[in-house]
């Protein structure tokens, strides 16, 4: 692994290595203080504070504060990063072509920064997540109820990524919402506001998959959920549909004969 560090420097350092990082499709990782800036879909500003940057590769483009997993601010794969220096300050800005998102990252003090190629080429093998529970739905959509069609998967909108978008039976349009443990009343509040973005816009989806927006239904699937997430569904008028996430990892399939 080549990798390159810097403690404590000044703004010209640190922009030289970002540029030669960015040069060599480095992983970079910074820690400092830095305000954060996004306009997009919607539009938001973090105030000052002490933060780890990340920027990979791919173009992924992470901030971390002291808790929680998730990053604070993120962009995704395939977005462009660029560094300049204004007012003594270094600038990140992370930008994203469809949709238009731009990510702007002004750092005044940085504690350490370096870069890194990273080499890695196995693939996590997973079972029992939302994902599998997706690939189970697309492939068998009957399980969700007679009649349902997926027609998308992780579709954006305002408020994050549906997970699976379809119509049932009477063309109507089904938003569905997978949990792979016992849901809470957190996934039902995300597909609540799900559900507002479709109500509230006159979105475009609708034609392309030739649904109506006469009426739109909101499924929150898992094995289970909590007492309190069943009261808020029946009040929302939100359907609970039951099912087991696989627990198989596919490396350990076994080819038989069977299979031929």
């Amino acid at each position: 692994m080549k990798y390159k560090i810097l403690e404590k420097p000044n703004c010209e350092d640190a922009y030289d290595l970002v540029q030669e990082a960015l040069r060599k499709k480095a992983t970079i990782l910074i820690f400092a203080c830095c305000k954060v800036n996004y306009e997009g879909r919607a539009l938001s500003e973090l105030n000052w504070g002490e933060r780890i940057i990340m920027i990979k590769p791919d173009g992924a483009f992470l901030i971390h504060q002291e808790k929680k997993v998730e990053p604070v601010n993120w962009q995704p794969p395939k977005s462009r990063t660029r560094a300049y220096i204004r007012n003594d300050n270094l600038f990140l800005e992370s930008h994203r072509r469809t949709p238009k998102e731009l990510l702007t990252v002004e750092i005044r003090q940085i504690q350490f920064i370096n870069y890194a190629n990273v080499e890695d080429f196995e693939e996590l093998e997973q079972s029992g997540y939302e994902k599998d529970m997706g690939d189970m739905i697309m492939e068998k959509p009957h399980m969700i109820e007679e009649g349902f069609t997926p027609t998308a998967r992780e579709y954006s909108v305002e408020h994050g990524f549906i997970d699976i978008l379809g119509k049932d039976s009477d063309n109507n349009l089904m938003i569905l919402e997978l949990k792979a443990r016992k849901a809470g009343v957190a996934a039902v509040k995300q597909l609540k506001r799900y559900l507002q973005d479709f109500e509230n816009t006159d979105n475009d989806y609708l034609k392309e998959c030739q649904a109506e927006k006469k009426k739109i239904r909101g499924l929150l699937v898992a094995p289970s959920i909590m007492d309190d997430a069943l009261e808020l569904i029946e009040e929302e008028g939100i359907e609970f549909v039951s099912i087991e996430p696989p627990r198989e990892l596919k490396r350990d399939k076994k080819v038989t004969l069977d299979a031929f």
